[in-house]
């Protein structure tokens, strides 16, 4: 195993949502000096904070857990070159369609402010599609800046997005 975990949030809305995360999840595991430690449940997701004309386009999400010898800023380098390499365009607009979205969420319990990264997720606590399969796999983590567990976070979230699961192993 690689000596650094990290904790990664996957999702799609765009074309064959599962084959897309099945790839970028084939993709990760195959980088050098990455081993793949766990994979969340499969959920479908409503879309957060989308334009409007984007509201009816539902998510597919999940989280893995990586080992890895990788610096921070080359994991995030590799991982915008396998969202690339799988279609991902990124716009002028915020939060609109993707073939896929891998988001760093955390770096062995470090906090990271540089060269683009912002380390633990600025938003994780707030979005039940990362919470809940990060609650799946790591739910006993506190992150840094936080004194409450995963699980705790997920289980104090308003009432809202909806969220359901769609596959265990997938």
């Amino acid at each position: 195993m690689n000596g650094i975990e990290a904790g990664l949030s996957l999702g799609a809305n765009l074309d064959d949502r599962l084959a897309s995360l099945r790839a970028a999840r084939a993709a990760i595991a195959a980088l050098p000096e990455v081993s793949l430690l766990a994979s969340a449940p499969l959920y479908e997701t409503e879309p957060v904070g989308v334009p409007e004309e984007y509201a009816n386009l539902t998510f597919y999400n999940t989280v893995l857990i990586i080992g890895t010898s990788l610096d921070a800023h080359k994991l995030f380098a590799q991982l915008q070159k396998i969202e690339t390499a799988l279609g991902r365009k990124r716009p002028l607009r915020q939060n609109t369609p993707r073939t896929i979205d891998i988001d760093l969420i955390y770096y062995d319990g470090q906090t990271i402010r540089s060269g683009g990264l912002v380390i633990p997720h600025p938003r994780w606590t707030k979005r039940r599609f990362v919470l809940q399969p990060l609650a799946d796999v790591r739910g006993y983590l506190i992150l840094p800046g936080h004194d409450r567990r995963v699980r705790d976070i997920l289980a104090a979230l308003p009432p809202g997005q909806q969220i359901r699961q769609l596959l265990a192993e997938w």
